[in-house]
């Protein structure tokens, strides 16, 4: 029988995924989403919170609910759909995109205010350095609740009340009128900035993670692991509300501060500078950093466990080793470079994980779970592709002879086509067999 974890290790475990998924898209987003959507804040700022907070919610409970990530999500698709699924968003969220951008927020916001000149050779030592850390961190999977759930994140969230206090009593200006499209159509433009976190994606990850440290603190047994890994999605979730609706406000209320801004993390430090001065960059430093380097971390236990289980030629080590090499080498693409190639590929793989994750609650009331679940990927995937090619500007002749799918202009097509789907295999009830072999 397992060993029950106590209040604190149990609050560190929550702590822990807090910190995981709180990282350099979480910080950067939102201040210069709120600044745009001005009037339009609480719309965009809720259709933000779906994304970003909601979808990876319920996928850290999709996971817990389901004894398992994507591999056992796609059991009952032929083996290689489940793992070049799982590869993408692993590739993706782990040395591809999501981890080497920890490390260029980190140098542009925590290191480059204090620089005289930025140049490729301090953004070079400082991601050298930045991922050697996370490396070492990261050798030491049964140690991440104590390192990171008792240390870091503790410092961390001081650091971000301290900020959110101040975006709520000291506004700098006054909200500006919606620009953009974030005129009319501010809920879902809310909602696909927070593709941008990769945090839907990451909840696939992280939740196997924590079942792993949840093993090796003792609990082995499943139902225990879904009661904890829920209980620390649920505090993971409370923490980034706090800190996504301050930085929606502190976008918000920049409206003269953050003029010309192109990146959220000018107004950010724009903001800090005006009401702490220089000691207050300071404080901005160690909140980015750390926020930064705990998902980092994350990130790369993650990916390694898992490409070690694909890959187990090489061991754990090593992988952690090879993913932190690449996450350096794509760091120095440069933050804007990275952001531009990374959202099409998001349009992309996004639906098909949001689908993943409405499934594992659904497939309880399939009986065709297989035929189903085929479809569903088969759908969402090329609704995926379409949006892609769109934000990318190609093949539009082609991408326009879809304009008849309703919510297809806001890229939001595989909301009502996943619905329907689940409906309709929700109401078909011929296989009975299948459904309780599934389960």
């Amino acid at each position: 029988m397992s060993k029950p974890l106590s209040t604190t290790d149990t609050l560190s475990l929550g702590f822990m995924t807090f910190a995981f998924f709180l990282g350099a898209g979480n910080i950067i987003f939102p201040p210069l989403a709120g600044m745009m959507a001005g009037e339009n804040l609480v719309p965009a700022m809720f259709g933000f919170l779906v994304t970003a907070v909601g979808l990876p919610l319920v996928g850290l409970i999709a996971v817990a609910k389901i004894g398992g990530g994507i591999p056992t999500m796609t059991k009952l698709l032929p083996a290689w759909v489940g793992t070049a699924i799982a590869l993408a968003i692993f590739i993706i969220i782990g040395p591809a995109f999501a981890a080497p951008r920890t490390g260029l927020v980190a140098y542009e916001i925590g290191v480059v205010p204090f620089l005289s000149a930025a140049t490729d050779t301090t953004q070079l030592l400082f991601t050298v350095a930045f991922f050697a850390l996370a490396l070492v961190l990261a050798l030491n999977p049964g140690k991440l609740m104590d390192i990171i759930g008792k240390v870091l994140t503790p410092a961390l969230i001081v650091l971000l009340l301290i900020l959110s206090a101040s975006v709520v009593l000291n506004p700098q200006d006054p909200i500006a009128a919606a620009t953009g499209p974030w005129v009319d159509n501010a809920f879902s433009n809310g909602f696909l900035e927070g593709y941008m976190t990769m945090d839907a994606l990451g909840a696939l990850m992280f939740g196997t993670l924590i079942v792993d440290v949840l093993r090796r603190k003792g609990i082995d047994d499943r139902k225990a692991q879904a009661r904890y890994l829920s209980i620390a999605a649920v505090i993971a979730a409370t923490g980034l509300t706090i800190v996504y609706v301050s930085l929606f406000y502190l976008g918000a209320t920049s409206s003269v501060l953050g003029a010309g801004a192109d990146n959220g993390g000018a107004i950010l430090t724009a903001y800090v500078v005006q009401v702490f001065g220089q000691p207050g960059l300071v404080m901005l430093a160690g909140v980015v950093s750390l926020a930064c380097l705990t998902t980092a971390v994350g990130l790369i236990s993650a990916c390694s466990e898992f490409f070690c289980e694909v890959m187990p030629k090489l061991s754990y080590r090593a992988w952690v080793v090879i993913t932190a090499v690449l996450c350096t080498i794509v760091a120095n693409v440069g933050l804007s470079q990275l952001i531009a190639i990374s959202i099409p590929v998001l349009f992309l793989i996004y639906p098909m994980a949001m689908a993943l994750i409405v499934y594992a609650f659904a497939r309880g009331v399939i009986s065709q779970q297989k035929t189903v679940l085929t479809v569903l990927i088969a759908v969402t995937g090329a609704v995926g592709v379409l949006s892609a090619l769109n934000v990318a500007g190609f093949a539009k002749p082609v991408v326009e002879l879809f304009n008849f799918l309703p919510l297809y202009d806001q890229h939001l097509a595989w909301v009502p086509l996943t619905i329907v789907i689940l409906i309709v295999g929700m109401l078909y009830k011929r296989d009975q067999p299948q459904l309780a072999a599934a389960k």
